[in-house]
């Protein structure tokens, strides 16, 4: 073939099923922000009788992020507004699908993200969040999600489970569910028991002691793929 027909080839076949892939997960977020709207008036209408301060709070930042407040945490859902492949040590590979039809792993990403809500509310910029999952689409709205196991639909294969707003429902209070039983630990001693002038001067209204809570593991990304399907290795 010449270089341009192998470029028209690229166009035709790659190229457009990012494109699909793409619009499936502009569709998946879309359903996404449905379903924290919802949670939202549904779980509030049960905490009407409890503490203000532990009631849901969603706010929609755009095209390609969203968050939702509970209590003490916050959950932000982003979208990538790219697509990618996987590399060929992921245990996608492995699946007869993807061996037989490459482009159906072609992927958007959607990934969650685990915050302090006082780290955004007080400009606390040196804490920390955790990405607690990623969420991937295909072209033909399947999606598996790469994370903690409590978050479900765990193996790292598309076509198990498709794009729907009771499943992205079961993901999201997953999520939630996930993010409120970890607490805040006290940092070790050593880690705060010497401060600078300039740092206790600004913490009169900002926090400068690195504020995280322990989630229970640690993101690994060194680790073997193609022997271990979780992403995500357990920390004592």
């Amino acid at each position: 073939m010449s270089m341009k027909d192998q470029i028209i080839n690229l166009l035709k076949e790659k190229s457009v099923t990012k494109q699909i892939v793409y619009d499936q997960t502009k569709n998946t977020f879309k359903i996404l922000k449905t379903v924290l709207q919802n949670i939202v008036d549904e779980y509030n209408e049960n905490l009407k009788d409890a503490d203000e301060r532990v009631l849901f709070e969603y706010r929609d930042r755009g095209i390609f992020e969203a968050e939702i407040k509970a209590a003490g945490d916050l959950l932000i859902f982003n979208m990538h507004s790219n697509i990618f492949e996987f590399d060929y040590g992921h245990p996608i590979w492995r699946n007869p699908d993807a061996k037989n039809n490459p482009l159906k792993t072609y992927s958007g990403i959607i990934s969650i993200f685990n915050f302090l809500a006082d780290s955004f509310k007080y400009q606390r910029l040196d804490d920390m969040g955790y990405l607690i999952g990623r969420v991937f689409i295909n072209m033909d709205g399947s999606f598996f999600v790469e994370g903690r196991r409590e978050l479900g639909f765990y193996y790292p294969a598309f076509g198990n489970h498709m794009v729907t707003y009771d499943n992205m429902r079961e993901m999201v209070e997953s999520a939630i569910h996930y993010a409120l039983k970890f607490d805040l630990l006290v940092p070790p001693y050593e880690d705060v028991k010497v401060i600078s002038v300039a740092t206790m001067k600004e913490k009169i209204n900002k926090s400068k002691v690195r504020t995280a809570k322990r989630m229970g593991f640690a993101y690994n990304v060194d680790i073997d793929r193609a022997t271990e399907p979780d992403t995500y290795s357990d920390s004592e």
